[in-house]
């Protein structure tokens, strides 16, 4: 009878493992297999939310088809300890499992709120947007001007919010002065500068910032990434070009940066350059006339006249010979990529060619042509009924 009872046990006890396996396997499915999700959600973990409420709220949003489930997983994983705050794009049919590595592996939040501010050269603009996590597109609810102190409810309700993000995003061809303008205005941060950088050292691009960052903190970022392009660029520049240090070549692209927002011309005008550095020619570019004007302290809001073409700065290189003694602005690594591998051509002249780029010329004959092109475009616009209307 007891040898009975023990095969009857032992038989039960197959079974039980069977079943057990069976259950793990199933559950280890459900956690990997895609999940209920129809449409992706922008889901929000609060500061010392818990594992167990995470799943509740998921339950409910339909986006996965087990709270003990997937509880389980996070447990199992050891991830149940390792929530992050903020606002996280969940994609429709994320598994359990994607879900879980979603919240938990940290970083920037990935949808939500936005603040940008973009510094560009003729205008900072601060604009409120939100991800919808359908199209994973932006939408804009407000843009405002942080320089001219404006402050609209919907800034002011998002920028103290926990999950919000905060993004700073420099153009390039700012000056100095104009990203420590916008800079020292942004409420967020803590305007602790007030001695302009030297111009060209802050690279452009995109920088995260969050409330209470000081200002010298963000410069010094920006400070360390131009530095590594400049190292960079410099050790692989071509042979024999008439820059003699790294400070000359940060000084010709931006004017290269200046005169060209065609990314397919960078090189070419830095031919241009070249080659008038070669000839002993000057330079002769209006960019620098005008920062030599305004110091780079905004913009110059009109045409040159003929008096600052003449006028003698140290930047006019209608006046002097060579290179200015400073950038005229902050350029962008293309631009300083451009500067140490220009184009190799004949080119000594460019103007506009009314599609944005330029014509490019090895003789003055063929550039007074395509200067007179010019001429001609430039009075066929201003006879425009846009230009005559009050």
């Amino acid at each position: 009878m007891w040898r009975h009872i023990a095969s009857n046990a032992l038989t039960f006890f197959i079974v039980a493992l069977f079943l057990l396996a069976g259950a793990i396997g199933w559950g280890a499915k459900q956690y990997r297999d895609p999940g209920p999700l129809a449409q992706a959600i922008c889901f929000q973990v609060a500061p010392g939310a818990s594992m167990s409420g995470v799943a509740e709220r998921l339950a409910e949003q339909n986006a996965v088809t087990s709270r003990m489930i997937l509880r389980m997983g996070a447990d199992y994983t050891d991830k149940s300890n390792l929530l992050k705050a903020g606002s996280f794009l969940v994609p429709e049919q994320s598994s359990m499992e994607d879900i879980v590595d979603i919240i938990t592996r940290g970083g920037a939040n990935t949808c939500g709120t936005e603040v940008v501010y973009r510094v560009g050269v003729n205008q900072v603009q601060g604009v409120v947007r939100d991800l919808d996590p359908v199209t994973n597109r932006f939408v804009e609810l407000v843009t405002f001007d942080p320089v001219a102190g404006e402050d609209p409810e919907e800034y002011a309700e998002v920028r103290t919010q926990n999950d919000t993000r905060f993004r700073l995003i420099l153009a390039e061809g700012v000056t100095s002065w104009q990203v420590l303008n916008a800079m020292s205005a942004i409420s967020i941060l803590q305007a602790d500068v007030t001695e302009t950088p030297a111009e060209g050292t802050l690279a452009p691009g995109s920088y995260d910032l969050r409330p209470g960052l000081a200002v010298s903190a963000v410069l010094a970022q920006m400070t360390s990434r131009q530095n590594d392009i400049i190292a960079t660029a410099w050790a692989n520049r071509d042979d024999d070009l008439p820059l003699d240090s790294p400070e000359e070549m940060l000084i010709l692209a931006s004017i290269i940066e200046k005169e060209t927002g065609v990314s397919d011309e960078r090189r070419q005008v830095a031919s241009v350059f070249v080659n008038r550095l070669r000839q002993g020619m000057r330079l002769q570019t209006d960019p620098t006339v005008i920062y030599g004007v305004t110091r780079g302290e905004g913009v110059l809001g009109r045409g040159i006249r003929q008096s600052e073409l003449r006028a003698e700065t140290p930047w006019n290189t209608y006046v002097i010979t060579g290179l200015p003694p400073t950038p005229i602005a902050n350029p962008g690594r293309a631009s300083i990529e451009a500067a140490v591998n220009p184009d190799t051509t004949d080119y000594i002249f460019f103007v506009a060619d009314g599609t944005g780029g330029h014509t490019f010329t090895t003789n003055l004959d063929d550039h007074n042509r395509a200067v007179a092109v010019w001429r001609r475009i430039e009075a066929e616009r201003a006879a425009t009924p846009e230009a005559d209307a009050p």
